[in-house]
């Protein structure tokens, strides 16, 4: 038996491609969800509608064809089950035919490229949509889930970006097809078709990373925060993957949140606060910097740090007489992540450095940063120092 997994495109009649069409007309059996396979029923031939890859290798498993095509939406290769599919019948001989996808086919009815576009889809998944809305000139989200056109724009405006211009595409290339274009402020109430998908255009991208973001970018009030050098020194030695699970013990201000949440667009920063006019602070900043990809965390560590995925990064800030607990609880959750701890006091210096050898570290990275900011006074530029400060950085399981 030889199976063909193969991309119908978007309504398998105009989006068929013809090496598709020959594909499904010599098959045996025609395999796939409703919508796939509704538009070959006149083909007079055995039909097994089912999506799911157990279910499709038990149905070829129990019964003898020569030539099975299972049939997928849009293309083989984008967000589609040919990967899971290709797995689970790896005994076979397979064939992927590919398709065109709702990319393709929106982004030519739209008139933008879409080569360098942010694919993320939303359809039974959790993305950043306002972190990737920021970092990309254009985003295509995949819809059909839980979050709708509407909830994306009024998240958009949420996080100050109202001017950001959405395309919405409903039923694309069905008799019903619907395209609406708008700012994220007008299309807040909109009411759309579940099978649709939505392109975001920012020409206002975020075209560098920023490390070391200047103190006076950020909203402070009276809450201390770490400042542009210290948070450059912390954020430079964490390595923070771009789909990583952060944690900000003693967030306050938030500062050292949004760096991080910049540097992991495609995952998420918990930052972690008992004061509730830090956490309003820190809300703020985030707002401000487009970091939807953070979570604020109300309560006191170590305690409220039971709860949380397993880190791959942690920063310690504030750790409120409880570093040596914080520091079981991290390794507890994952002994391979790596921290950052400061410390203004040898006190807490000789501590952190204590509770590191508890856990077989006994040479982490100690430097101390001594920075000095010159100010203008009489037309001569004086230097002030600013405290020195400890930063001890570790790798868990080294």
């Amino acid at each position: 038996m030889k199976i063909f997994i193969v991309g119908v495109g978007m309504d398998g009649d105009l989006t068929l491609t013809i090496q598709a069409k020959n594909v499904i007309e010599n098959a045996d059996v025609l395999i796939g969800s409703e919508r796939a396979v509704k538009p070959f029923s006149g083909l007079c031939k055995r039909v097994f509608y089912c999506w799911k890859a157990s279910e499709i290798k038990e149905i070829l498993s129990n019964n003898l064809f020569y030539n099975a095509a299972i049939l997928l939406s849009g293309d083989s290769g984008f967000f589609s089950a040919a990967k899971s599919l290709s797995a689970e019948l790896c005994g076979h001989e397979i064939e992927i035919i590919c398709g065109i996808s709702s990319p393709s086919y929106f982004c030519a009815k739209i008139k933008k490229p879409w080569q360098q576009m942010k694919f993320i889809s939303l359809h039974g998944e959790k993305n950043s949509i306002v972190r990737a809305v920021c970092e990309n000139e254009f985003c295509f989200f995949l819809l059909g889930g839980e979050v709708t056109p509407a909830e994306i724009c009024a998240k958009l405006c949420e996080f100050g970006r109202e001017k950001i211009r959405v395309y919405i595409g409903e039923n694309l290339a069905y008799p019903s097809e619907k395209i609406t274009v708008g700012s994220a402020e007008e299309l807040t109430k909109i009411e759309c078709s579940s099978l649709c998908v939505l392109v975001t255009e920012n020409p206002d991208f975020e075209r560098v990373k920023s490390v070391g973001i200047a103190d006076e970018k950020f909203l402070r009030g009276d809450v201390p925060m770490t400042k542009s050098a210290v948070r450059a020194a912390i954020i430079s030695r964490l390595e923070i993957p771009g789909r990583g699970v952060c944690w900000d013990i003693g967030c306050g201000t938030g500062s050292v949140s949004v760096e991080m949440a910049l540097q992991c667009g495609s995952g998420t920063v918990f930052a972690i606060e008992k004061n509730d006019t830090a956490s309003e602070l820190t809300q703020k900043n985030l707002l401000k910097f487009g970091c939807d990809n953070v979570e604020i965390i109300s309560g006191s560590a170590p305690g409220i740090l039971q709860n949380l995925p397993a880190p791959d990064r942690v920063f310690i800030g504030g750790s409120g007489g409880k570093l040596s607990e914080i520091i079981d609880v991290i390794f507890e959750k994952n002994k391979h992540c790596k921290i950052a701890v400061t410390a203004v006091c040898i006190d807490t210096l000789s501590e952190c450095l204590d509770a590191l050898k508890a856990h077989g570290i006994s040479s982490p990275e100690i430097i101390q940063l001594a920075v000095s900011r010159a100010e203008f006074v009489g037309g001569h530029a004086m230097l002030r120092a600013e405290n020195p400060i400890f930063l001890i950085t570790a790798n868990g399981g080294d």
